[in-house]
């Protein structure tokens, strides 16, 4: 996540779980739309996990699926220790550490996007966010303020890529739970507009299964565009996906562009089912997310009209 303005440095990183990047000129409709799949789009190969709710992936969905990250604790001989698997609700301190195969803690890191390791947060039910910034001692032991709202199951996720030689990039996933009385709550409706502290951002685009499409994602203040976001960690737009059910995550960059009000993504979901998109975006000074949630297969389009809260989503903590 690099500090430049201009995004040409991300065409390297997209090759991140989620998908490839175009320009942002295209026209976008709304979720639901036939996707059009553009020149040069390609998924990784991945096995298409059966989502919560969403069926399964037919065999051309499953052979084009892209991978996904955060199902698993332990990959690559690296594994994410959680020294406060169970943190008080409200505000609390998370520590936690990258080991690898011998039990040792990581201390070296190859920067990505300006940070050493990128961590996220977020509730089972989907409605509780955090985009966190850890800061890492000596030992290799990582800590981060985090404001965990409810009791309840949450999931937290290591993005990093080690500074040992011929490391690749990952993406480690570990179960918090955050004890007392549990009421879940339920998965907000599809809807492409979310309302955040003052701001409205309108979702257009398709997610498909196996597919590539163009996700367009445009930020307004008070009836206007905005026209001049801020580079956050060295982009205009930081988009995340959750699946529901299993939490398979999903992490992009943009499209070269900017500075608003259209932030662009293309985007292969790895299966049928439900997902929530959290998008970072900054803005005189201040980070804010919006989060939205999206059917890829379904034969149904997002209401046109529709406009809700986006709940508790949008959690930024830096520590």
């Amino acid at each position: 996540m690099n500090t430049g303005v201009k995004i040409t440095a991300f065409a390297a990183a997209l090759a991140a779980t989620f998908g490839t990047a175009y320009g942002v000129g295209k026209g976008v409709g709304p979720i639901g739309e036939p996707a059009k799949a553009g020149h040069g789009e390609h998924a990784a190969a991945g096995r298409a996990e059966e989502a919560g709710g969403g069926g399964h992936a037919g065999h051309a969905e499953a052979a084009n699926a892209p991978a996904v990250g955060g199902l698993q604790v332990s990959e690559n001989g690296y594994t994410l220790a959680l020294e406060t698997p169970t943190p008080a609700p409200g505000k609390s301190t998370l520590r936690f550490s990258i080991k690898d195969a011998n039990g040792r803690k990581v201390t070296a890191f190859t920067t990505e996007h300006g940070k050493e390791l990128h961590f996220i947060v977020a509730s089972r039910d989907l409605t509780v966010f955090r985009h966190l910034h850890p800061v890492r001692a000596a030992d290799g032991t990582w800590s981060v303020d985090a404001d965990l709202p409810a009791p309840g199951g949450y999931k937290a996720f290591a993005d990093f890529k080690p500074a040992a030689r011929g490391a690749q990039g990952i993406t480690l996933g570990a179960d918090l739970s955050v004890p007392g009385a549990y009421a879940p709550r339920p998965m907000p409706p599809v809807t492409p507009v979310a309302n955040v502290d003052g701001y409205q951002v309108r979702l257009g685009g398709t997610l498909d299964p196996g597919r590539a499409g163009e996700l367009k994602l445009t930020v307004t203040k008070a009836g206007r565009p905005v026209t001049d976001l801020e580079p956050y960690l060295g982009a205009y737009g930081h988009l995340v996906a959750l699946r529901d059910g299993d939490l398979a995550y999903l992490h992009v960059h943009p499209n070269e562009g900017g500075p608003g009000p259209d932030v662009s993504f293309t985007a292969t979901a790895p299966s049928p089912g439900t997902y929530r998109l959290f998008l970072d975006f900054q803005h005189e000074g201040k980070v804010r997310t919006a989060a939205f949630t999206v059917r890829a297969g379904a034969a149904s389009s997002v209401p046109a009209a529709a406009s809700t809260p986006a709940h508790d989503a949008g959690g930024h903590s830096h520590g």
